[in-house]
């Protein structure tokens, strides 16, 4: 019998598949069919994503929230990586600063978490999961919605409004900023804002 030669690219992902199949069993390879045009809220993001972040130092306090303190921004690379999960339905992503192609033995970690985004097609909303083991402990539920050409996530603690913002987004860019209110909204801070370009 003769041996039929596996293609390079099959062969390399069928030895994924065997290592990994949990990776095999979450990735999708785009939208469910019943909801397309909602998942592209996200969807426009998969791929690769490389950009920096500014923001205040921070700390986490008992409760596992992150606190920002006062004084001057710091600046460090980052790395996003978005795909689609879950038959579909769902966003995953992972998020990385700095950017391990920006590290060093002495470089330490200041964020090492994934994103599980998953919409509800009964009331139009998303649902969204963060959490990070590695560096800060935290863990964040929030909603999100489209506004306008913006992806606005909010959760509260307490009075505080906290907002994870997707704004001007475009094929190849986009801005994140995480921004507080403590006065229902009529003010907001700004401790940390992220800028990112696509991987070519």
């Amino acid at each position: 019998m003769a041996y039929e030669k596996q293609p390079k690219e099959e062969l390399k992902s069928n030895m994924i598949d065997d290592k990994f199949p949990m990776l095999k069993a979450l990735h999708a390879d785009g939208p469910a069919s019943d909801r397309v045009e909602q998942m592209m809220l996200y969807g426009q993001l998969v791929g690769s994503w490389d950009g920096r972040i500014f923001s205040q130092k921070f700390h986490v306090d008992s409760n596992a929230e992150v606190i920002f303190e006062e004084g001057d921004r710091i600046e460090t690379t980052l790395e996003v990586h978005f795909g689609w999960a879950l038959q579909g339905r769902a966003i995953q992503d992972v998020w990385i600063a700095p950017s391990r192609y920006h590290v060093n033995g002495a470089t330490q970690d200041l964020m090492y978490g994934t994103t599980l985004r998953v919409y509800d097609p009964k009331n139009d909303v998303w649902y969204i999961t963060f959490i990070d083991p590695v560096t800060t402990q935290s863990y964040h539920r929030m909603i999100a919605r489209k506004v306008g050409n913006d992806i606005i996530q909010e959760y509260r603690t307490g009075e505080k409004i906290c907002q994870w913002n997707f704004t001007e987004i475009t094929a190849d860019s986009f801005h994140w900023m995480w921004r507080e209110s403590t006065d229902n909204g009529k003010a907001w801070k700004v401790p940390a804002e992220f800028f990112l370009k696509r991987r070519r």
